[in-house]
């Protein structure tokens, strides 16, 4: 049993500098795999004040994507929200320069093997993790930080308020009980970009009244929540103008708000043979349904790989002590219902699809709305069937 204590995650929207660039990543990738599914990409972005940077490396048939990469950029940009030179970046007209080349033939190789089971894209350790505090199996302060930063992306699109601007951050923090359950909402921070004409006394309880409150589960509302709504006081200079983006720089946002574990590799721009973004789709996949399926009500997925082998080198499960079985079992029960090698992981997941850009907007794990294959629950059946439940 663990004492009262409180755990606080963060989230950030799509007009973060940080997600313009996923975003951008993204939208390359989705272009190339739309056209060539067998594309082998590793695209990163950079962002600044009038700038977009697109690098990396790529292997593809597709070359007719690469001339339109431009095009792509901008339409992403806009797509965002920048669309006006009062931003510090405008889509339309900001300079973008694409540097991309070919992937290196000596980690191709690794990956496609000639006996047809193909290898990881590169070596390292990936984490998948689910719990039941919520619907989605997520994280409670992981899935309210997003609800916001998402709440705030559209009312800002729709309209509904007219001063917000694209760049905005939230954090929520949760108080939990004796048992390790959320029991209250403790404090909510959101920081959001704005029109130089509006009133901090508007933004704040706009803020708090139409967007925050709606999204606070009811029965942990209780006793006074400490609201830091802009607390600098202004925030009207933001995006890529504010501060410079980079790919890859928000790998706890895209995962579970720090509750779980992270490997350290980011997703956004890598086609789906890199074990970074394929295998942590897969171990998120495996430890929703393994909670789903009532075998523990936390659970951690850890699977590790070496460059161009197909085999995991490990496998390890850790329920935190709510496992309905030994974490050794469930190991074993995990290795029976499914196969982490990267071609069949992807092939189960179907993830050679252009289905990436909005995972880089709204989120990568507990969206469930969007119908991404690693959040269904389609493994149950087998995981009972293996613990023998």
């Amino acid at each position: 049993m663990s004492s009262k204590h409180l755990f606080t995650s963060e989230c950030v929207g799509m007009g973060h500098p940080d997600k313009v660039c996923d975003q951008v990543s993204d939208a390359v990738l989705d272009a190339i795999l739309a056209k060539d599914a067998y594309a082998r990409v590793a695209c990163e972005t950079a962002a600044t004040t009038g700038q977009v940077i697109v690098m990396g490396e790529v292997k593809t048939s597709a070359k007719e994507v690469l001339a339109d990469l431009i095009d792509i950029v901008r339409a992403t940009v806009t797509g965002i929200g920048y669309d006006h030179p009062d931003y510090g970046i405008d889509g339309n007209s900001c300079g973008v320069l694409i540097a991309l080349h070919s992937q290196s033939p000596d980690i191709n190789q690794g990956v496609d093997r000639n006996d047809g089971d193909q290898g990881a894209g590169d070596q390292g350790m990936m984490f998948g993790y689910a719990c039941n505090e919520t619907k989605e199996l997520m994280p409670l302060p992981a899935m309210l930080s997003r609800q916001i930063t998402n709440a705030l992306s559209d009312a800002r699109q729709s309209g509904k308020i007219a001063w917000l601007r694209p760049d905005c951050k939230s954090q929520v923090t949760v108080e939990y009980d004796e048992n390790g359950n959320p029991a209250r909402i403790d404090t909510v921070v959101v920081s959001t970009q704005h029109n130089p004409e509006v009133s901090q006394e508007e933004i704040r309880s706009t803020v708090i009244e139409q967007i925050v409150k709606p999204l606070l589960p009811a029965d942990l509302v209780k006793g006074e929540i400490t609201y830091h709504i802009n607390p600098t006081g202004r925030f009207v200079i933001g995006g890529p103008h504010g501060d410079t983006g980079l790919t890859g720089r928000k790998i706890i946002v895209d995962t579970y708000g720090g509750m779980g574990r992270h490997g350290g590799g980011a997703f956004s721009g890598k086609d789906p043979s890199k074990v970074d973004r394929s295998a942590a789709y897969a171990t998120r996949w495996i430890a929703k349904n393994l909670v789903a399926a009532g075998l523990a009500e936390r659970c951690e997925l850890q699977v590790a790989y070496a460059i161009g082998v197909a085999e995991p080198v490990s496998l390890r499960v850790d329920t935190f002590g709510t496992g309905k079985l030994e974490d050794a079992k469930l190991s074993e029960i995990v290795k029976q219902a499914t196969s982490l090698k990267p071609g069949a992981l992807i092939e189960r997941l179907n993830l050679m699809r252009p289905i990436y850009l909005n995972t880089a907007k709204y989120g990568h794990m507990g969206i469930e709305h969007l119908d991404y294959p690693w959040e269904k629950l389609d493994l149950v059946d087998a995981l009972k069937s293996a613990a023998g439940v």
